[in-house]
């Protein structure tokens, strides 16, 4: 499964290259593959989530930080659909960019705390969180390629510094409270990127903006 994943990986990267070298595919098919890929990473986020959700304690969501407090709430994002579709293509593009750049480290944190994690799906969790590494960068790589075909706007992006560190904790509780809070920013991330992918792919190939 994992040899299949990679391979994956690197016909994608190899496509998006070819298409940024001779223009042989459509960058609205470009796009549609980015967003499948994306809409996978958004579903292991949900998944993770829900495991954590079976083996959480009660009195720990009581402690768990606020969304405004992800290490990403600072870039300004739009808060729905209507709004996305008022951001222009490179911009749309700049946003992707930004929050995959900004998951590399915490994603890393997150794969090497699941090894030890005080949960009992801890194998299942470790196992899609590398899986979602491998899409994000994939995404990413091939994603740095496209903007490069859209101008100055779409290469430039936010810097979003993780500054949580990689000691999540002591005790069993603040440890799951941290791990959970970080895959809940995840997880609205990912949402954040699907969506603007699916509106950047629906521009491409010219769909009614109702149907992004």
């Amino acid at each position: 499964m994992a040899q299949r994943r990679i391979s994956g990986d690197r016909l994608f990267i190899t496509v998006v290259y070819l298409v940024a070298m001779c223009r042989a595919v459509p960058i609205g098919d470009l796009l549609d593959r980015a967003s499948q890929r994306s809409d996978k990473m958004h579903s292991l986020s949900t998944q993770l989530t829900q495991e954590m959700d079976t083996h959480f304690p009660p009195y720990g969501r009581m402690q768990m930080q606020r969304p405004a407090e992800c290490h990403t709430s600072t870039l300004q994002t739009p808060n729905d659909k209507e709004q996305a579709l008022q951001v222009s293509n490179s911009d749309l593009m700049s946003l992707v960019r930004s929050l995959l750049q900004a998951w590399v480290d915490p994603l890393v944190i997150l794969s090497n705390s699941a090894i030890t994690l005080p949960h009992p799906a801890k194998s299942s969790i470790s196992s899609k969180i590398q899986e979602l590494q491998e899409h994000s960068k994939s995404l990413a790589d091939g994603l740095d390629i496209l903007s490069g075909k859209m101008g100055p706007a779409a290469q430039a992006t936010s810097s979003l510094p993780y500054t949580g560190g990689t000691d999540l904790g002591q005790d069993r509780v603040t440890i799951l409270n941290k791990f959970g809070f970080l895959l809940s920013c995840l997880r609205r991330d990912s949402h954040k990127i699907d969506s603007f992918l699916k509106v950047l792919r629906c521009r491409a190939v010219k769909l009614q903006p109702e149907l992004c």
